[in-house]
């Protein structure tokens, strides 16, 4: 009878509960002070975001040759033709150790639904022991035999490579721990070795090494983790050591990853980072909104409260006041 007495008052709304009065001073009050909190944090995150330096070079349409401009699909096809390039960029401020390294892909809908299907999360932590690779669908087998990693995202690994002069010195770029830890422990077989992959007729992107196994292929770890948005940034690597200001860094590249037949971009980024991260204005231009939203809302109340305030105390009209 009890139980059926509290469920008749909760789902009456009858059961005691706090249930404050929002007055004019509360409300006025509240946006009030949210203000005062948003826009610090927001300038304090903004300044963090604009001392991350960045350099951004877009690299897929200079290293196309003048003559194969007018067919650039022909000439990334083309596998006797060399893709080797060279850009070179100046770095516009001091840049602190470790200065990370991104390769940026625009127009590329890795989170197109038959594309992001098109894997067997089992295959790669089991490998050839999972047979069950209809998933993986087209690329699930050759020739008869499984491709281990099979699928499309697989088939399709960012294969473009970047060498970075200074002074005619060659910097050691660390291409160790790019991937997240969990990946490589959780999601990727340490027993697990590439088999029959890239051998069709058809390549995509990327080959990889049979003697090393997919816990240690960092490149395919981080490719694998398909991106939200058609344009994303992916990790290739670190320079652990200074960049000084107005020095020249020559990129020597080889242009291998086919953008050309989707209208897709292919950028390089140098970046260094900071306690929030990289560089990035959304979060801090949003608590500045919200903040300078929140002191307009509390100034047009306060401002319609004393135009019409209320005759007998902000109270009078409760009932048990009259």
């Amino acid at each position: 009878m009890i139980c059926f007495v509290v469920f008749y008052q909760f789902t009456q709304q009858n059961l005691p509960a706090c249930k404050p009065v929002l007055t004019p001073s509360w409300i006025v009050t509240t946006f009030l002070l949210m203000g005062v909190i948003f826009i610090p944090i927001g300038l304090v995150t903004l300044r963090t975001s604009h001392s991350v330096i960045e350099i951004v070079e877009r690299y897929d349409t200079e290293c196309i040759p003048e003559k194969f401009r007018g067919n650039k699909v022909s000439y990334i096809k083309d596998s006797t033709i060399l893709k080797n390039c060279s850009l070179y960029l100046k770095v516009p401020k001091h840049m602190k150790a470790p200065i990370y390294i991104y390769y940026q892909l625009d127009n590329y809908y890795q989170n197109h639904r038959r594309y992001v299907k098109s894997r067997n999360d089992q295959q790669l932590l089991h490998g050839l022991k999972y047979n069950d690779t209809s998933s993986c669908q087209p690329e699930d087998s050759n020739n008869g035999l499984p491709i281990v990693p099979c699928g499309l995202i697989a088939w399709s690994l960012f294969n473009d490579t970047f060498k970075f002069i200074r002074e005619s010195s060659e910097l050691v770029v660390n291409r160790k721990n790019i991937a997240w830890k969990s990946d490589r422990n959780h999601k990727f077989g340490k027993q697990v070795y590439p088999f029959n992959f890239q051998n069709g007729t058809f390549i995509g992107g990327g080959s990889l090494d049979p003697s090393v196994p997919l816990s240690d292929q960092e490149d395919l770890i981080v490719w694998m983790r398909t991106a939200a948005l058609p344009s994303f940034r992916k990790m290739y690597g670190r320079i652990e050591e200074d960049l000084d200001a107005d020095d020249v860094i020559a990129v020597h590249l080889m242009n291998n990853y086919n953008t050309y037949s989707f209208g897709g971009k292919k950028k390089l980024v140098l970046s260094t980072s900071s306690w929030l991260g990289g560089k990035n204005d959304f979060l801090g231009v949003a608590y500045v909104f919200v903040g300078s939203s929140s002191i307009i809302i509390s100034l047009v109340f306060m401002l319609l409260h004393v135009k019409n305030p209320r005759p007998y105390g902000e109270t009078a009209y409760l009932s048990w006041n009259r």
